[in-house]
């Protein structure tokens, strides 16, 4: 049975993932704050402080990482905790309104993913789609945003990647 650790597992969406793994063997809900599905609180910067190497099987993060300071930094732990050949799965926004604030930093277009999972940190990239179709539109009458309107901004992204290497 696969090991499962959720980066951001305090249940503050109402819907909690626990649950979407009837097969699962460990399942670790790990989040910066205590709270209902939180089983180790803690600092997703620093998760070789918490799991030993090449533990899971699946690693997973909801709406976490742009409230990260450090993303690149919680990527290379990401890999030293998951096993040669685990799975992480992750979903961002590349456009979304600021939240949870004051730690919320950083927004994810379709290629920031390539800039954190990729060979250098030990990941190749199975899947990679956005999602969540909306328009933009300016409150300001500017040259450089007069057409924004006609463009599309997604607001998901969400990831499959695959560990590869250390």
């Amino acid at each position: 049975a696969p090991k499962i650790l959720e980066i951001g597992s305090r249940n503050v969406s109402g819907n909690p993932m626990r649950g979407a793994f009837p097969h699962r063997g460990e399942y670790v809900g790990f989040d910066i704050h205590a709270g209902d599905g939180v089983d180790v609180v803690g600092d997703a910067h620093k998760l070789s402080k918490y799991f030993p190497p090449d533990h899971f099987d699946l690693v997973f993060s909801i709406s976490v990482f742009e409230h990260l300071l450090f993303p690149w930094k919680a990527t290379l732990e990401i890999n030293r905790v998951m096993k040669p050949g685990a799975h992480m799965h992750l979903q961002s926004h590349p456009s979304w309104p600021a939240h949870e604030l004051p730690w919320d930093f950083w927004r994810f277009p379709h290629n920031g993913f390539h800039a954190l999972f990729n060979r250098y940190t030990g990941f190749e990239i199975v899947a990679l789609a956005e999602g969540l179709p909306s328009k933009p539109y300016s409150l300001v009458d500017d040259g450089p945003t007069r057409g924004v309107c006609l463009q599309t901004l997604n607001q998901g992204v969400a990831l499959i990647a695959k560990k590869v290497g250390d």
